[in-house]
């Protein structure tokens, strides 16, 4: 019950900032990339993201590692959602990128668990730019029960 009790307090913290950007995450990291939050449920969040100049390479398109960043945060705050008793941290991240995004757009990512388990959970990522209906990158995670 306890965990339970756990979980939904940290998932209203997520549901506190729909249609709002997120503000005091305990994630640093989080605070720098800005998402807003579309929706927030037990084991799945949906954010967004407006591209901003630092975000991007020399090209003027979305820095492949910030898209990294973006799925390895979302994952791990996925995974604070569900109010687990045990801290858990990446073990490894698969990343496929299939078209690039610009300073100024507005990106989406959603999470989701593939498999749940005591020691490791693993979860997916996928972000989106909306404006051309097109998959920018998927990625999938392991996360590892560090106690």
């Amino acid at each position: 019950m306890e965990q339970q009790n756990h979980a939904n307090d940290r998932l209203k913290i997520f549901q506190s900032f729909i249609g709002k950007e997120v503000q005091n995450s305990p994630s640093n990291f989080m605070n720098w990339l800005k998402p807003t939050v579309i929706t927030a449920e037990k084991g799945s969040l949906h954010c967004s993201y407006v591209v901003r100049q630092e975000m991007t390479n020399p090209y003027g398109i979305l820095h492949g590692g910030i898209t990294a960043g973006i799925i390895d945060d979302l994952i791990g705050a996925t995974v604070f959602t569900l109010g687990l008793a045990h801290a858990f941290t990446t073990v490894n991240n698969n990343i496929d990128y299939f078209a690039p995004a610009k300073e100024g757009d507005v990106i989406t990512a959603k999470t989701s668990i593939v498999k749940q388990g005591r020691t490791i959970i693993n979860l997916q990522c996928e972000v989106f730019l909306p404006s051309k209906n097109r998959l920018i990158a998927r990625g999938y995670s392991n996360m590892l029960n560090v106690g």
